[in-house]
């Protein structure tokens, strides 16, 4: 297997060369090197190159080079929205790629709508991808095994893949949007490759899994369509969400009552043997984060909250895990919410609001992190009142949101992954010190 790609530039050829990309475009694109190879094993004997421009790095340097006219058999993709900052590679299939486009993202202003809009009609045309010019060759050898053949298998009919191409992060995967050739949305294929991409996806199997039938009031969750091992990948395919349903505004007590609904799945627990639990699955996660003064700062931090939980009477309950903005839809049918992957039950009532806030303000270029976790815990009170949490609380339930957050991205390394803000010891553990410190008097609500 090979993996080529090809730029139709309007330039000449003596004068073309390779664009001016940054360290994440070029982060990008050897990840999509690796999901190609991930994804279009090598059947032992490649096929040759076809004659098309293609970039590597080489000693820190970016070099362009050509290859001889031949023949290929594969797949032919088209990068969106080219070499500089990469973000989707969807098929050729004029419709199909069209329906990964417009099912891409969910972009927040008119602007970003209209521009999604018309790359999608232009590549529904035939004509957007001859203007993109960049398109991207997986090689094989006739009748090779692929992440295609294997899912046509698993569907019972021809599809077409589209691939997101996510920045940096421990827990990122190939996610896979699955296509009839006019463009039908069929489902998305989740691809665990390592063991901590693994234990997601069979996790979130689980989750999606124990969902069915659930009577969850105001949210859509997805429906687990297969789930498999191929080529030492777990292969997990879930229905696709009706995204294209016409769009309502998310109101808070609507969200909130959907988080609540979520929440009580299995019921809502009090008392010091939930609390306990909880505790003790607190920290047997964060005994398997590597030793450091982070973790060390961490479990220094979760020790006094442990004392102050013991007095109090938190209630506990499931939570989605990630809710975010960008992981869900509101329409008119309800709220449509995807990746459940980080599931869990036992856990503080209320840390689905906490999560969403805090993910929404350090978007990139929004908030200061440290500051807006440090707000998190002021906001608490306000955050966690539509949940039936008593001020008093509030704050030690912000508290423990923040500890269980910063063990997660250690335990999953994200920092050493390059995760943008995968180093909890620079905004999440300073906040969550600075609240331990706090008197103990301050649980009962007074600064």
């Amino acid at each position: 297997m090979r993996i080529t790609a090809s730029v139709r530039s309007a330039r000449p050829a003596t004068t073309a060369g390779p664009p001016s990309l940054r360290l994440g475009d070029w982060e990008r694109l050897a990840y999509l090197r690796e999901i190609c190879e991930l994804l279009w094993p090598s059947p032992g004997e490649p096929s040759p190159d076809s004659g098309v421009t293609a970039w590597s790095r080489h000693n820190g340097a970016a070099h362009a080079w050509r290859h001889r006219e031949a023949q290929f058999e594969g797949s032919e993709f088209i990068l969106i929205p080219g070499a500089r900052r990469p973000r989707l590679l969807v098929p050729t299939a004029p419709r199909a790629a069209a329906s990964a486009v417009r099912h891409y993202s969910q972009p927040q202003s008119a602007t970003a709508r209209a521009m999604r809009g018309a790359l999608a009609l232009g590549l529904a045309s035939g004509f957007g991808g001859t203007l993109l010019g960049v398109r991207v060759r997986v090689n094989t050898s006739p009748g090779a095994d692929s992440i295609e053949t294997y899912l046509q298998s698993v569907i019972g009919h021809d599809i077409r893949v589209s691939i997101r191409l996510g920045p940096a992060r421990a827990n990122r995967k190939p996610v896979l949007h699955l296509l009839t050739p006019a463009g039908e949305p069929v489902g998305f294929a989740k691809i665990g490759f390592n063991p901590l991409t693994r234990d997601l996806v069979r996790a979130e199997r689980a989750s999606l899994s124990s969902l069915h039938g659930a009577r969850l009031s105001g949210v859509i969750a997805p429906r687990v369509m297969h789930h498999g091992q191929w080529h030492d990948l777990d292969v997990l395919v879930v229905s696709a969400l009706p995204v294209w349903h016409r769009r309502s505004p998310v109101t808070a007590a609507r969200l909130c009552a959907a988080m609540d609904s979520v929440g009580r799945l299995g019921g809502l627990h009090r008392g010091p043997h939930p609390a306990d639990a909880y505790l003790r699955n607190l920290r047997a996660r964060l005994a398997g984060a590597a030793e450091g003064p982070e973790r060390m700062a961490l479990q220094l931090a979760l020790e006094t909250l442990a004392a102050r939980v013991c007095d109090a009477d938190l209630t506990y309950g499931a939570w989605h895990g990630d809710w975010t903005p960008w992981n869900m839809a509101s329409t008119r049918h309800g709220l449509l919410v995807w990746d459940w992957e980080r599931f869990a039950v036992g856990a503080p009532f209320g840390f689905d609001a906490l999560h969403y806030w805090l993910q929404n303000e350090v978007v990139p270029g929004r908030r200061d992190p440290p500051a807006a976790a440090a707000d998190c815990l002021a906001h608490a009170g306000q955050l966690l009142a539509p949940f039936g949490t008593p001020a008093a609380n509030a704050r030690l339930t912000a508290a423990l949101y923040l500890a269980d957050l910063a063990t997660r991205y250690l335990v999953d390394r994200q920092s050493e992954a390059g995760a943008p803000l995968g180093a909890p010891g620079a905004w999440l553990i300073p906040a969550l010190a600075a609240e331990v410190a706090r008197q103990p008097a301050s649980q009962n609500g007074s600064r």
